[in-house]
């Protein structure tokens, strides 16, 4: 199939924006009645001094969104739309996103309207504390507490087994090798 004829229908390209203006690129492309995905993370920052926890959203992909559109008839106005550095190409051709990939990261949206990063832990998953005073020590998540985003888990570093209630926050979850 000949993929000069698949220009005209509209199909999902990468937008790659101006430093820090996904958002302006994505207002303005929608006024162009241009469709947009411009997938957003929540994300738990710790001040270095104190070490308090705040949450901070920002782009999945920095500098790039996703617009659906007909690449004959839009591509000189998404171009140049303020906001916008260029459509994503490569040898001089459009590189279009299959709809399935977006489908699969519009799935993955919570119900705030965030990307869900990273997979939920479910008990008996190995852990690592990243951050604070127990950093480095694994254990064994246990379960979530009634706190927003504080959890329990076991810690096995020490000769003998302790629980510990933390922040969900410091935990990455660990790879586990089979053997």
């Amino acid at each position: 199939m000949n993929s000069e004829s698949n220009f005209a229908a509209p199909r999902w390209y990468v937008v790659h924006t101006n430093a820090k203006q996904e958002d302006r690129a994505a207002k303005n492309l929608r006024a162009w009645q241009v469709e947009i995905f411009s997938p957003r993370m929540k994300e738990r920052s710790y001040n270095q001094f104190t070490n308090e926890p705040t949450l901070v959203t920002r782009p999945l992909f920095p500098r790039y969104i996703f617009a659906r559109f007909a690449f004959e008839q839009l591509l000189h106005k998404v171009s140049y739309t303020r906001g916008v550095h260029s459509v994503v190409n490569f040898d001089g051709s459009p590189a279009p996103v299959d709809d399935e990939i977006i489908a699969f990261m519009q799935a993955q949206v919570d119900a705030d309207g965030y990307i869900k990063i990273g997979g939920e832990l479910k008990a008996g998953d190995m852990v690592r504390i990243d951050r604070g005073p127990f950093q480095n020590l694994i254990g064994v998540f246990d379960r979530e507490m009634k706190e927003a985003d504080r959890v329990m888990i076991l810690l096995t570093s020490f000769t003998y087994q302790t629980r510990l209630v933390i922040d969900r926050g410091l935990l990455k979850k660990v790879a586990t090798t089979s053997h």
